[in-house]
């Protein structure tokens, strides 16, 4: 057995990036992300659930929480007065996307995997995390009655003055012309950022984008669950294909 080929061997041994272990507790190389969780003791209203272990400052939760968020320059009521419950939504999964350190399994980097550029500029984001069936659901139906123009929220606005306008000829209607299931607008509002799942509320095979604070995250169990080993190794086909190139190298 030649040097060469027990040295490639090593390296498909021991694969350091595909174990698991660095996907859990771990928050996204993304502004104003912090660089790794931990307490936040005064995080804001919808963002309190993560308190005990958070990606985000308090600084951040309160800019989420604003008519006009810091965070996007961007307002929830660019097509009239967003209705509360549909406005509550909303904050929950800012907070949940900006806090949790429960979406090491589905953070990308931008750029690779067809991903293209973010418009926000960020370097890594959410794909495909898998919201619970409860979630969309009653994300959608407490958001039938409020109007917006656009169903892909992440880019493809009309800038004015800094700040980003519905498209010319886009027309305010009601959610359900925009998205008309569930899992349509937990899926498109921010371009497969989530991904709805069959799966229901306690069942660890899904992320609650929101949680009762006294009860503890839910979303640890199912991180655990999406980074165990047999996972990570499906996301490396390149080690998986390796073993399939020992013949060609004996």
């Amino acid at each position: 057995m030649g040097w060469w080929w027990r040295f490639l061997l090593g390296l498909w041994a021991v694969p350091p990036t595909c174990t698991g272990h660095e996907l859990l507790n771990v928050c996204m190389n993304a502004k104003p992300h912090k660089p790794e969780p931990g307490p936040e003791a005064e995080l804001y209203e919808e963002c309190i659930p993560w308190k005990d272990n958070a990606c985000c400052t308090a600084s951040t939760s309160w800019e989420a929480h604003l008519d006009v968020s810091l965070l996007y320059n961007f307002s929830l009521a660019h097509c009239g007065i967003m209705m509360p419950d549909c406005q509550r939504h909303f904050l929950q999964a800012i907070c949940f996307y900006q806090c949790s350190p429960n979406l090491g399994p589905w953070i990308q980097q931008v750029g690779r995997g067809g991903l293209g550029v973010d418009p926000r500029g960020q370097v890594e984001r959410v794909l495909d995390a898998p919201l619970c069936l409860e979630d969309c659901e009653r994300w959608w139906a407490d958001c039938r009655t409020s109007h917006t123009c656009k169903s892909n929220w992440l880019g493809g606005w009309a800038w004015s003055r800094g700040k980003p306008r519905c498209p010319e000829r886009a027309s305010c209607r009601p959610f359900p012309h925009h998205f008309p299931t569930p899992a349509d607008l937990c899926e498109r509002i921010w371009s497969g950022s989530f991904r709805a799942s069959p799966e229901r509320r306690g069942s660890g095979r899904c992320l609650q984008k929101w949680f009762e604070p006294t009860r503890g995250n839910p979303n640890a169990e199912v991180a655990r669950h999406f980074a165990s080993p047999a996972r990570s190794w499906a996301r490396c086909p390149g080690l998986l294909a390796f073993p399939l190139l020992l013949p060609l190298l004996s």
